[in-house]
């Protein structure tokens, strides 16, 4: 599938030559920093040293105090706490972030995680009985609960309370709980919105140890587990986020909690200095595979070990469900792509909505998000369990899912997410409406232009501009992620040295020598999934590449090689 390239605005010439000049950079250097709202020599500093020291005191967030009152009370009485999660990788490491610090200091505490299939996503009926039947008298609950309305007035009959720590976006109706930890909420001042679920667990444990007295280095020993949620879960990279991924990713590196180094050894990374993907492609997948195949409660005794023979067996086992996971998701891709390739209808529609009640729940997320990378259009994926047909919807850049689904939602016995990714719950006579009007309400709103993959770039450079200072500083906007994504540029008039060749196990991947002009320097570059362009490189002289930089360690060897991102072929004479 061809895909656009999108150049960024420049900043302003005589912005970017000051910014340059007072930090003695390259032009371009300068450039990538205006783009990310960044104009002066103070806030650049900021940004290459995230300080904890800029952490927002936790008590600007509403319901703050009355939290941290309960708790307080909860522990003076002797009452019985539960820590109640989500099945994903923010609920599960919020849960054992929560669990560990309180843990430490309290002994009447428990953890509970919802069955995926059985309870499904949030705060559960059977959660709050499971409550009631072994006495606790307090639930904090993390990564969700905000639209829980029900459920803690449920919970409220039976003498329950709730602290709610969410990040997702509330309803019309805020929960009648003794204290909602949302900063979306309608009058909370706090200054960062875009905390993740664990995030907001981090701040609660930050408030009580602020009002306790306790030294914060005893929330800064979690920063681990906040920066795998920060990464997994795809909040924005900046603020407090960018803060807590920064310091959470030297932790993982140098001293991380036992759980996480038990994943990293199964998952092979234990000796090497791991980035944000690392984190999305190793460790993330690995977390969430527990609730996807058996149970997140399988996560949380992972993360919360204190002992690294049982951890590594628990990471051995979490491995072996992301195996399955794997297997699966394979399997039903392959069924949804024959769905789609054999009806022309299908093929020919603006949005993809599949249904088979054999598929596995836990993968069909993965399967949209697969699906869009082939056609390129808001999918959802369905299955059947317990009596209904629920699955996962996501999206094509710049266009709102929720809003798309919100408008369906009378078909709807049940749906909940963001401008990203949905979750629904419907009743089997209500599927074909629901298809019919879902791609009817996407038709109204969508765009030819975000029907249309993009990559946004950066800058166009030459491949001079490419040295050991300009790497070395481009390293520094790490860690990555929305809001500040990796640096994407645009060369034009390269070629290859004549060593062009396919790699992988199905020649899907490859790899090339590129020079520009009669330079000297010769830069390796990797293009995974580009292998179908190697005949053309063969025959064409000169073309352009779209790609990052990054660095390539080989056999102790250390050198920049260029990641291709896209290849475009013009008749340069």
């Amino acid at each position: 599938m061809d895909k656009k390239w999108i150049l960024k605005p420049r900043g302003d010439d005589e912005l970017i030559k000051k910014l340059a000049s007072e930090l003695t950079v390259d032009p371009v250097i300068a450039n990538l920093l205006i783009q990310r709202g960044l104009k002066t020599f103070k806030e650049a500093e900021k940004f290459f040293n995230p300080d904890l020291a800029n952490l927002h005191d936790p008590f600007l967030m509403k319901n703050m105090a009355q939290a941290i009152s309960r708790i307080e009370k909860a522990i003076e009485n002797n009452e019985k706490i539960l820590i109640y999660g989500d099945y994903d990788v923010d609920g599960t490491t919020a849960v054992a972030l929560i669990y560990s610090f309180f843990k430490k200091k309290y002994s009447q505490i428990r953890y509970y995680i919802p069955d995926r299939y059985g309870e499904g996503y949030g705060i559960s009926y059977k959660g709050i009985d499971y409550a009631e039947t072994n006495n606790y008298t307090l639930i904090i609950a993390l990564d969700c609960g905000i639209k829980a309305v029900e459920k803690i007035e449920y919970a409220n009959k039976k003498g329950i309370d709730f602290i709610i720590c969410d990040h997702h976006l509330p309803g019309d109706i805020i929960p009648d709980a003794v204290a909602v930890l949302d900063a979306k909420q309608p009058g909370c001042n706090y200054p960062f919105k875009e905390l993740s679920g664990c995030g907001v667990g981090f701040k609660l444990i930050q408030a009580f140890c602020i009002k306790k007295g306790i030294d914060l280095s005893a929330v800064f020993e979690y920063l681990d587990l906040v920066a795998v949620s920060v990464a997994s879960d795809i909040v924005p990279m900046i603020g407090e986020n960018r803060i807590f991924a920064y310091h959470g990713m030297l932790k993982l590196n140098d001293n991380p909690v036992i759980g996480l180094k038990a994943i990293k050894k199964v998952s092979g990374i234990e000796n090497i200095d791991m980035n944000i993907n690392d984190i999305v492609f190793k460790i993330g997948p690995r977390i969430n595979a527990a609730g996807r195949i058996e149970t997140g409660t399988k996560a949380v005794e992972l993360l919360v070990s204190q002992d690294e023979d049982d951890a590594l067996r628990f990471a051995k086992d979490i491995d072996e469900c992301n195996q399955n996971r794997k297997d699966l998701d394979q399997k039903i891709f392959s069924d949804a792509q024959g769905m789609i390739e054999s009806n022309e209808v299908l093929k020919n529609k603006n949005t993809t909505v599949l249904y088979n009640p054999d598929w596995h729940k836990g993968v069909v997320g993965i399967v949209a998000s697969r699906l869009i990378d082939c056609y390129y259009r808001p999918t959802v994926v369905l299955t059947k369990s317990n009596g209904f047909i629920n699955g996962s919807a996501r999206t094509v850049e710049g266009f709102d899912l929720y809003h798309a689904i919100d408008q369906c939602g009378y078909l709807l016995e049940n749906y909940g997410g963001h401008m990203f990714a949905a979750g629904v719950t419907l009743k089997s006579e209500n599927l074909d409406k629901f298809i019919a009007l879902f791609e009817e309400v996407v038709n109204k709103s969508i765009t030819k232009e975000q029907l249309t993959p993009h990559i946004e770039v950066d800058d166009e450079i030459n491949l001079s501009q490419i040295d050991a200072k300009f790497f070395r500083i481009l390293q520094r906007f790490q860690p990555y992620g929305p809001g500040n994504m990796t640096p994407i540029f645009v060369t034009k008039n390269v070629h290859d040295l004549g060593t062009g060749k396919t790699v992988g196990r199905k020649n899907e991947h490859l790899k090339l020598d590129i020079i520009q002009d009669n330079l000297p320097t010769v830069f390796p570059a990797i293009g995974f999934g580009l292998g179908n362009k190697a005949t053309e490189i063969a025959e064409t002289r000169n073309f352009d590449i779209c790609y990052s930089i990054d660095k390539n360690d080989f056999m102790n060897k250390v050198s920049l090689q260029i990641r291709l991102r896209d290849i475009r072929f013009k008749n340069y004479e």
